[in-house]
């Protein structure tokens, strides 16, 4: 028995909708790629971070404890990194989790936008200073 052809329409591929959470800097994959394994207590934190950051071309500017800055974090470090396309320097938070075991890295957030003003105003203060003794 013959069967007569029939056509099949084929259907564009859909792609799922995008996801809320928007896709890391490559920065911070950077970054947090240099910190991945690293063993750093709460008294090894700053060098640990200062390294990685001074790997990328960054600067290490200063870390505090975090004092309910942010959700399981018992230290913040403040860090300028090198921005993905090259237009100069951002502030980022590498935060040392509430065990001591593990550092995130982070843009700033809502919650961290005083830290983040503080951050560029420290800047600023060491760049006059810098200036001023040229």
């Amino acid at each position: 028995m013959l069967q007569t052809p029939t056509t099949v329409q084929a259907q564009p591929l859909a792609l799922p909708p995008p996801s809320g959470d928007p896709a890391p800097d490559l920065e911070l994959v950077e970054l947090e790629l240099s910190l991945d394994g690293v063993a750093a207590d709460e008294d090894g934190f700053s060098d640990a971070v200062r390294r990685a950051a001074g790997s990328l071309g960054g600067e290490f500017l200063f870390d505090l404890p975090a004092s309910g800055l942010a959700a399981d974090c018992r230290r913040i470090a403040a860090l300028r990194i090198p921005e993905a396309n090259g237009d100069g320097l951002k502030i980022v938070f590498a935060l040392l989790d509430d065990g001591g075991t593990g550092i995130r890295v982070e843009d700033p957030s809502e919650e961290t936008s005083d830290l983040k003003n503080f951050a560029h105003s420290f800047v600023g203060v060491l760049e006059r200073m810098q200036r001023s003794l040229q």
